[in-house]
């Protein structure tokens, strides 16, 4: 009894020491670099999102359909597929890759499917309960002409406690209509030596 006693107590210890450790925060800047496991950040987001849509904004397709059309072009996002070895939210370079096609002011953006039915349901509930003359109606939405679409992928090189890591990034912008690609970028400046261990 007396060692299941004192079993229980080196457990009940144990557990309440390791309750009582602390957690210790720092804010820091958001335009600073850190890199704890040199997986992907945000860091590497940021760098590719930008030359990506710096190669593509200035591409001699988005202006000439500008000039043949007379307006700018309607743009989407679709997907970015993550296909390295890790896990990514691919999620956030579509959001970073609207943001700035939309700050841009070369091209119009055109929602996303889902956002496109949210805004679809509003109809349909304003055409019940909305003012007659304040009512949206269906089928006047904008068609987009092109949509931007990509993939992440990753090469691993590891040789005792150091790995290589190289990021490519490819996107590329397709008409929706005829299906052409119309520009396509690839990026692979995120390049990272990793030490392991000690």
């Amino acid at each position: 009894m007396r060692k299941a006693f004192i079993l229980v107590s080196l457990c009940l210890i144990f557990v309440l020491a390791s309750c009582a450790t602390t957690t210790k925060v720092e804010r820091v800047d958001s335009s600073e670099v850190i890199d704890l496991t040199g997986t992907w950040n945000d860091t590497d987001v940021t760098i590719v999102c930008n030359a990506l849509l710096n190669e593509c904004l200035s591409s001699g397709r988005l202006a000439n359909f500008q000039m043949t059309n007379g307006r700018l072009p309607l743009v989407t996002v679709g997907t970015f597929k993550n296909q390295s070895s890790e896990h990514l939210d691919t999620s956030i370079i579509t959001t970073k890759m609207r943001n700035a096609m939309i700050n841009s002011g070369k091209i119009d953006f055109i929602a996303s499917k889902d956002a496109k039915q949210e805004t679809r349901n509003e109809i349909i509930d304003q055409m019940e309960f909305a003012k007659e003359d304040q009512q949206k109606s269906y089928a006047h939405e904008d068609a987009a002409d092109f949509m931007m679409q990509g993939a992440v992928k990753s090469i691993v090189q590891q040789s005792g406690n150091r790995q290589l890591r190289v990021y490519y990034v490819n996107a590329e912008l397709v008409d929706i209509e005829s299906g052409r690609i119309v520009w396509t970028g690839e990026n692979s400046e995120i390049k990272k030596v990793v030490k392991m261990g000690k």
